[in-house]
């Protein structure tokens, strides 16, 4: 025959010898084109959302807006009997716009409710993969001037931002605007599992099935595997039964939440009917707050 052919027949057949010995399950590979899909519909759903802030929340006009549905969605996280019974909260700390903004929350939190609370650290350059929740020293909280610490179940001052200095307000900002915990932080003060209670979750988008859309660097998902694979092990998370540490607490803005699918987006959705797709590393919340709804997500 050809000699060109058979040297491409060889090689076809020491793919396939290959193939067979040593690499993938038909399975296997059925899973990773899954994976495939997943991701870029993952993809596309975040540019559809991170436009659809944009449009509603321009940077240069952020304040009034998003700090009035910010404190509207974190009025109904104070009304709930899981935060009111938590010891310890994990919260996050926002990026200075284009999504829910945390400061008059965690002026209450720290300071009139007396929680521990946890804040994240992933390094300023964003050079560890993983997540760390820092135990915060809340007492570095000044009362400000517009601030009434005693006004009942009003969030910030009167101008919206709750005056006054926080504790975090000295701490060097990361690429994304957001403050981080100095790394001379000593071990003990790092989350161990069953140390949160309650962790309020960020994401770009949540479904009525308390799917979560994040940013994609998986730090979330990687943190809450961490804190309830081991936390139940020896017992030392105390949460007799089946409820697992940390209770988690998607919030978003309202332009965040999906009841149906955006235009022009083909999502195989959740086998559960969720909008959001999602993969067996990810975890669903157990409920997101809107500013117009407290989702109690149900139990499949």
């Amino acid at each position: 025959g050809h000699p060109h052919r058979q040297v491409h027949n060889t090689i076809i057949n020491n793919n396939i010898i290959m193939t067979t010995t040593t690499t993938t399950s038909p399975t296997q590979e059925k899973d990773s084109t899954i994976q495939q899909l997943l991701r870029q519909q993952k993809q596309t759903l975040r540019k559809q959302i991170r436009t659809r802030i944009k449009s509603s929340y321009p940077p240069s006009v952020t304040t009034t807006k998003l700090l009035a549905q910010s404190d509207l969605t974190f009025s109904r996280l104070f009304a709930l009997s899981q935060y009111q019974n938590a010891k310890s909260v994990g919260f996050f700390l926002s990026m200075p716009h284009g999504e829910i903004q945390t400061r008059n929350a965690i002026r209450r939190i720290a300071m009139k409710d007396g929680k521990e609370l946890f804040v994240p650290r992933v390094g300023l350059d964003f050079e560890k993969c993983d997540m760390d929740l820092i135990r915060c020293d809340t007492k570095l909280c000044s009362l400000g001037d517009g601030d009434d610490s005693g006004a009942g179940d009003d969030i910030g001052g009167e101008d919206g931002e709750g005056g006054g200095e926080l504790f975090y307000d000295s701490w060097p900002r990361n690429k994304w605007g957001i403050p981080e915990a100095p790394t001379s932080t000593t071990g003990e003060d790092v989350a161990q599992p069953g140390d949160i209670d309650l962790l309020l979750v960020p994401g770009l988008a949540f479904d009525t099935h308390g799917h979560r859309l994040g940013q994609g660097k998986g730090y979330y998902d990687r943190f809450i595997a961490r804190m309830r694979n081991n936390g139940n092990e020896d017992g030392s998370a105390g949460c007799g039964g089946k409820e697992k540490k940390p209770f988690l607490i998607g919030v978003c803005l309202e332009e965040q939440f999906l009841e149906e699918v955006p235009q022009g987006i083909d999502l195989g959705g959740g086998g559960d009917g969720g909008i959001i797709p999602v993969s067996d590393h990810d975890y669903i919340m157990d409920m997101v707050l809107t500013p117009s709804r407290t989702l109690d997500v149900p139990k499949s």
